[in-house]
């Protein structure tokens, strides 16, 4: 069930990461950009991670924290974000709490099965906490830099 929506505050979370420990009301005063993708090592999901790596540089000075959550293990993520040098933190959302709670845990068709997954979408959230921008149902050619327009713009 979705409990987040455009021009309110967000809740506050913990969610494990390759950094440790994430709490959204830790990172008052800095803009946050939480993108939900599927899976470690898939084609899409690499390539994304990849493009918000290249413009890593460029978010930090727009005073943005970029963090990557997917349903994988911490395990699975410090070997995904290692090979792909990503200088922001992946989070390991197993339960798909925080997915769901972002409506981001969505049922899915994959070849004619129904089946519970992750949508990729992306959320950015102002350093107040406020979420002032989401975009569902990525497509990843040129999203990061989309996302890194609007956090620009804050």
């Amino acid at each position: 069930m979705t409990t987040t929506s455009v021009g309110r505050k967000v809740r506050d979370f913990v969610i494990p990461t390759t950094g440790g420990d994430f709490r959204l009301s830790g990172q008052r005063g800095r803009n946050v950009v939480i993108y939900f993708y599927p899976r470690d090592n898939t084609p899409g999901c690499t390539l994304e991670g990849s493009d918000f790596r290249d413009l890593a540089s460029a978010f930090s000075r727009a005073r943005t924290t970029i963090l990557g959550v997917s349903t994988d293990t911490l395990e699975s993520h410090h070997k995904f974000r290692a090979k792909m040098s990503f200088p922001f933190a992946l989070g390991s959302d197993e339960d798909h709490a925080i997915a769901a709670r972002f409506g981001a845990w969505k049922q899915k068709n994959m070849y004619g099965r129904k089946m519970m997954g992750v949508e990729r979408s992306t959320f950015l959230i102002d350093a107040e906490g406020v979420l002032r921008q989401e975009w569902r149902k990525v497509r990843v050619a040129g999203h990061a830099a989309l996302v890194l327009a609007a956090a620009q713009a804050l």
